[in-house]
């Protein structure tokens, strides 16, 4: 059995109520549940039919997400997710950049890298040379002045953690921001590159290893032995090529507003709603949120 889960954008125009009775009846769905008026509804499937990709596509031109998901085991017990473009609206490095006035250079490399077009590890130390001499004070600058939390993130960890989960921030950025992050919005753990410092000053050098793609990885599998759950019980969010890993491999895995050739390698696929559309794909209704503007302790 399968669950068809149709998510409008919260801030676009709302999802109709024959939009969902139509696909419903052409799919021969079972009955429909709103799990937030006008936003999101679903209804159980027993297979997943032929026109899936078919549908999904015409309703992207409605400002409608369609996800098809197990009904088993929903609701995941483990939310590992990624931080740049996924937790936050930026990618930091771009933005030191920005204020390293290479901002153009930078910006091109990290969306190839994010694409998938270049060996993330090469493209990361490529783009970490450019910050050379950069005073590390402007850390702190970037993260109060230009850092902002992605819509529906504290509600989405803080509705999870109130349903026991345990919850896990992973970046191929950096320590500096992600530790920052993490606390903003209530992560219980974090990890990430450490960026080198010498007389407050980036040296251009990340600190070996790099961990990339396959570190996230071990992160999930760790994550999931130390809390004694398998991988079916974990949801992964991300938008990079260095995500894929982890998304493949979780329960569910989720690309958020991701990079094409990372959207297209996935299954469940979130173009128009925000983290919160991770929630209803668990079965949560909105009245059922908890809200949280609380950074953690």
């Amino acid at each position: 059995m399968f669950v068809a889960v149709l998510i409008a954008s919260p801030s676009g125009l709302p999802l109709e109520k024959s939009a969902a009775e139509a696909l419903r009846n052409a799919w021969g769905g079972g009955d429909i549940t709103w799990r937030a008026p006008d936003r999101a509804a679903e209804f159980p499937l027993d297979v997943i039919p032929d026109t899936h990709w078919s549908v999904w596509a015409e309703l992207q031109h409605l400002g409608v997400d369609l996800c098809v998901v197990p009904q088993a085991n929903r609701r995941k017990r483990l939310l590992i997710a990624d931080m740049d473009s996924t937790m936050i609206d930026q990618e930091c490095i771009d933005e030191l950049a920005d204020v390293a006035r290479v901002g153009d250079r930078v910006r091109e490399i990290t969306s190839r890298a994010m694409n998938g077009e270049l060996d993330f590890e090469a493209a990361l130390e490529a783009r970490v040379s450019l910050l050379e001499g950069l005073d590390a004070g402007v850390i702190d600058t970037v993260l109060r002045d230009r850092i902002t939390e992605a819509r529906g993130g504290r509600t989405l960890l803080a509705t999870m953690k109130a349903h026991g989960a345990w919850t896990l921030l992973v970046s191929g950025g950096f320590t500096a921001f992600s530790a920052v992050v993490a606390q903003w919005i209530g992560f219980d753990a974090h990890q990430a590159n450490v960026l080198e410092v010498a007389e407050r000053r980036l040296t251009g050098k990340v600190t070996a290893p790099i961990l990339g793609r396959e570190a996230k990885v071990e992160a999930l599998e760790r994550a999931t032995a130390a809390q004694g759950i398998g991988t079916e019980d974990v949801v992964a969010v991300g938008d990079g090529a260095n995500d894929l890993g982890m998304l493949g491999r979780a329960g569910m895995g989720i690309a958020l507003h991701a990079k094409p050739a990372v959207a297209e390698a996935c299954g469940l696929r979130i173009n128009h709603g925000d983290l919160t559309a991770l929630l209803y794909l668990q079965g949560y209704s909105a009245d059922a949120f908890v809200r949280s503007d609380a950074a953690a302790v």
